[in-house]
């Protein structure tokens, strides 16, 4: 079954991108909470045209996030957190929470869910990287650095 997604869902696509379910996944779930509709023919075309009318639109989109990007590349972010005494384990860990309010320091307003840590979380002191989608073309690493705080 084909389905036009009408928002982002995660491991499956992009909004307006067309995929293909399986028949229960696509009619039980995608289509009732409103991720996606049907791709009939007409459906398709609609599609088309309004992605044609967007192309101009979605080029300065991708230029503001290269811009984006460019300044992202260029941050030192270090993190400070409670280590136990005479280690390098936290207390707690390092959150993609943590990285958005990092971000937001130092003067790039970046959503927790565009963020993802390279390796899982962040559990002791050291040098980490984390990936940072800005658009679905726009993909950037960054590194960080968790210092005893």
């Amino acid at each position: 079954m084909e389905i036009i997604l009408s928002q982002d869902v995660a491991n499956l696509g992009f909004k307006d991108d067309i995929v293909t379910v399986k028949n229960g996944y696509g009619r039980n779930y995608l289509i009732p909470k409103g991720y996606g509709q049907l791709a009939t023919d007409s459906a398709k075309k609609v599609l088309a045209e309004n992605l044609k009318q967007r192309a101009f639109k979605e080029q300065k989109i991708v230029a503001d996030a290269n811009k984006t990007a460019e300044a992202i590349k260029g941050l030192e972010l270090k993190l400070s957190a409670k280590v136990a005494e005479g280690g390098h384990k936290l207390f707690g860990s390092i959150t993609t929470i943590d990285l958005a309010a990092a971000f937001d320091k130092a003067g790039q307003s970046i959503e927790k869910k565009f963020i993802s840590i390279v390796g899982g979380t962040v559990k002791a002191l050291g040098k980490y990287t984390a990936s940072v989608r800005l658009h679905r073309d726009v993909v950037v690493d960054v590194t960080f650095e968790v210092v005893a705080g």
